[in-house]
């Protein structure tokens, strides 16, 4: 694309309220053209028109996954990271529990599939317990953090908790989830600790 935006472009960027209006898948339009594609993957005065703040990444993480590989639900209960997420290569399904007592969708979860092809993210904030399963052979996952990784205050969520009944797309899966003995550790709901 020589000239940005294209002409006739419209909107570069939709900004989706998932059924927990916190969360927002981020869609951005794509343009492909002899050389390839291109797309703007993030603007900042967009991005905290959309969410609402002002919201500083302090730190980028890149995560390669195999297929079945579960990982999460994880949080931070002091320091709590807001984190936008997305996928380079292939396709996991993104998993989010509301674990802000005084949010009207405490408890609830839910779940976005996140693509390299689609080249959409998800906009999770603080309060949030968070993560994904890859869908496809592999996974190039990539997400920037409000605060930084503080290890001591770090907890995980146990991901298939009957309580949550997170559907986690296994049959989709063509081997058994693939989870860290942390990950299986992890608290059930009832047990977890919670924002105020």
């Amino acid at each position: 694309i020589s000239a940005w935006p294209p002409q006739g472009a419209g909107v570069l960027m939709e900004f989706l309220p998932t059924h927990i209006p916190d969360v927002i898948e981020i869609a951005p339009k794509v343009f492909n053209d002899e050389r390839g594609s291109f797309f703007e993957s993030f603007n900042a005065t967009k991005f905290n028109a959309a969410v609402g703040g002002t919201w500083n990444f302090v730190q980028d993480n890149h995560s390669t996954s195999h297929h079945g590989v579960v990982r999460g639900l994880h949080y931070q209960i002091e320091n709590a990271q807001g984190k936008l997420v997305r996928v380079i290569e292939g396709e996991v399904l993104d998993v989010f529990v509301d674990l802000r007592r005084s949010s009207k969708t405490y408890g609830q979860h839910g779940a976005v599939k996140l693509s390299a092809e689609k080249a959409n993210q998800l906009w999770v904030p603080p309060g949030f317990a968070h993560g994904f399963i890859t869908l496809s052979a592999t996974a190039q996952f990539l997400y920037k953090t409000t605060d930084l990784w503080a290890p001591q205050f770090e907890r995980t969520l146990l991901w298939n908790d009957p309580a949550l009944a997170i559907d986690w797309q296994l049959s989709a899966l063509s081997c058994a989830p693939i989870v860290n003995k942390k990950d299986q550790a992890g608290a059930s709901f009832a047990n977890a600790e919670s924002y105020a």
